[in-house]
Parts: structure tokens; sequence; C-alpha cells
């Protein structure tokens, strides 16, 4: 098999698995507050709990992506892999919610298993595969978003919650020992000299069509991310049980991933064949319609077909953005391009609840969907000129 294909499947198994290992914890972490005794204040701790590890990864990612560059991409999927594996252990043993906001803010300042991953497949995949690559790569993420509450859920009810952080690090260090022994990193490039983070925001700041792509990024992360706090209510509201509400909700947000799975390396290999930019102009204006689309649907069965449909144009929308990363950066520059671009992604998903749960608060919850629906097309406007140049100039002074 050749190398670069090695690494795809590797590191698609990796992002799997750190996909569910995350998705099968994290969501249980209000569930895991009463359990260590927080009766007070929980919905403050839960809150605190997940956008404390967003704003760590947004401040952490471009210092790790400097590093990357300097050093590679995989010895920084393996130092994450290693981070998490500690992490989602020690979390089986804390007993107070302090120490629990110390190991998410770690979490967020030390990880970065899945961008590092993405990296290094965008950068050793021959360029008329990248597209194809980076979509799979998104099945990954999607997959496992889909099996991880599942799994999550299962042992926390046979076991115990505890019992399925340590199954989560446990899961995480296969699958970094499995990059370790067999994934390689033929293709890079370092950086004569490590650069500051100050530095790689000026040297980002003068490549204007990579400024754009991190733009849209957190411009995206930031719209579906404001519908994400009501649509569990708004689901069970429609689906008439609110005791069935988290199995409805978890049904019904499984949709976008399944269509993901079926789609999402079909949009990668069209855009390898037109472009990124035309793919992601489809994938947000269909994002878009697709989220006032729900609107008009009070019943679930209309509003989960929706779902699907949004889910199936969509998933065009991420691995289009990575994959402009690589177009518009210089090989030399990209573990820095893709830690900026995690940043504006966290920073998005960081925003993109307060403001869905402000909205909602002073309006209602199809107020909600006006919104994201009509900030994604302004982005799919912003995204219009958009002008893909060659890569950014190196560090070096020479452009690739």
């Amino acid at each position: 098999m050749e190398v670069w294909k090695r690494n795809l499947w590797l590191l698609w198994f990796g992002c799997f698995i750190t996909s569910a290992s995350y998705s099968m914890v994290i969501p249980f972490l209000p569930l895991f507050l009463l359990q260590i005794g927080v009766h007070e204040h929980t919905e403050m701790w839960s809150g605190l709990l997940f956008s404390s590890a967003f704003l760590a990864g947004a401040i952490a990612s471009p210092y790790w992506g400097s590093l990357a560059d300097k050093y590679g991409r995989k010895p920084m999927i393996v130092r994450a892999g290693f981070v998490l594996f500690a992490i989602y252990v020690l979390t089986a043993f804390v007993t107070n919610p302090y120490q629990l906001l110390v190991l998410r803010l770690l979490q967020g300042l030390l990880s970065g298993f899945i961008p590092g991953a993405i990296a290094l497949v965008g950068t050793n995949t021959p360029e008329d595969k990248v597209g194809y690559a980076l979509s799979t790569m998104s099945t990954a993420t999607a997959t496992g978003g889909i099996m991880g509450p599942l799994l999550g859920g299962v042992i926390a009810r046979v076991l115990d919650n505890r019992i399925a952080f340590a199954t989560a690090g446990v899961m995480v260090l296969l699958a970094t020992l499995l990059v370790v022994l067999w994934v390689r990193e033929d293709k890079f490039v370092p950086a004569k000299q490590r650069s500051s983070v100050f530095a790689s925001l000026r040297q980002a700041g003068s490549n204007r069509p990579f400024l754009m792509v991190i733009t849209l990024t957190m411009l995206t992360s930031l719209s579906i991310m404001t519908i994400e706090p009501v649509l569990p209510l708004y689901i069970a509201e429609i689906g008439g049980s609110v005791e069935n509400a988290s199995l409805l909700a978890g049904a019904v947000f499984s949709l976008s991933g399944i269509a993901t799975i079926l789609f999402a390396s079909r949009w990668g290999k069209l855009a390898d064949k037109i472009g990124f930019r035309k793919v992601l102009l489809i994938g947000l204006l269909f994002g878009g319609l697709g989220n006032l689309a729900q609107i008009p649907f009070h019943e679930i069965w209309g509003f989960s077909i929706v779902r699907f449909i949004y889910g199936a144009f969509f998933c065009a929308v991420f691995p289009s953005l990575n994959g402009l990363v690589v177009r518009t950066t210089a090989e030399d520059f990209r573990g820095r391009a893709f830690g900026l671009n995690q940043t504006a992604n966290q920073l998005g998903g960081m925003l993109g609840p307060l403001i869905g749960g402000a909205i909602s608060g002073v309006a209602s919850i199809h107020a909600v969907f006006w919104a994201t629906g009509l900030m994604l097309l302004a982005t799919m406007g912003l995204a219009w000129r958009l002008n893909p140049a060659p890569a950014a100039q190196t560090d070096s002074g020479l452009s690739s």
C-alpha cells in the first residue's frame, strides 16, 4: 500500500477513536458532576467545563502549530494522544469540580490529535487526492461522533462514568501507538526556526487568501454552533416527549453524521476536480438554505428529513476549508496554518452558543434558525470573494 494511503487509513482510525472517546464522555459531564457531589450551580459548572477547553484550545493551537512546522506533525499527534490518554484516565479519579476544571483546561491547552492528523494528511497526500483524503478524514470524526455517545452511555449504564473515562483513555492510547508504529511523515520541510505566536500571526496577516480562509472557518463554526444549545429543546418540543428528549435529540443529531459518512468523500472527489472554493460555496449555500428550510416543519419526521438533506450538503464545508488552508499556504507554514485555523474554529465554537442562547432568550427558537441560516448565507457571500492564490511565501522568502 502506498504510504499516503496507509497514513490516511491509520489516521482515519485514530481520529475515529479520538472523536468517539471525546463524545462518549464529554456529553456526560453534567451527569458526572452530580455523581461527584455537585448539586448546586450545576449548570454554571457544566458551562464552565465546556467553554474552558474551547478557550484554552484557541490560545494554545498556534503554539503547537509552530512546533509542528519545526519538528513535524507526527510528533505533535503522538504528544496529543498521550496527553489525552493521561487526562481521561486521571478524570476517572477526580473527586471535585475544581480538579475536573483543571483537567479540562489541560485538555484544551495540550491536545490537538485531530488537527494534527488533518495537517499531516493534507501535506503528505498527492495534490490530486487532497480533497478526497480530507473529506475521508471528516467521516472519521462523524462516525466517532455517532458511535461515541452510544458506547459511553452503555458503559456508564452497565458499569460507571469513571470506567467510561478510563476506557476512553485506553482507546486513545491504542490509536496513538498505531501512529507511533506505522504512520510516516515523508513530505516534511521544517521551518528554519520556530517562530513565536505573534510572528505567526503577522505572517498570516500578510497572506490575505489564508486570512480569508480562517475568517470563513470562524464564521462557519460560529454559525452552526449558534443553533446547538437550543436544538435539543426544539426537538423535544416538536417531538412531544420531554421524557425521551435525549434519545430523540441523539437520533436527529446523528442524521447529519450519517449524511457525512455517505456523502463527504463524494464532495472531496468533486473538489479535486472543480476546486475547493466551488464546493465550499455549494456547501455554505445549501447549509444556509437547509437551516431556513427547517423552520416550517413542526413535526419530527419532516424535520429529520430536512436535517439529513442539510447534512448531505453541509459536510462539504469543513473539508473544503481545510483544503483551502493547504492551497493558500506554503509547506513550511502548514502546521502554524492549521493551528491558527483550529483557533478560529475554537473561537467560533465558544461564541456561537452564547449568541444562540441570547437570541432564543429574547426572541424564539425559530429566530435562532433564521440567524444561523442567514449567517451561513452571509459567509457564502464572503467566500465568493475568496481568490485562492498559490501558496504564500515560505519563511525563507521563497514561494512554493
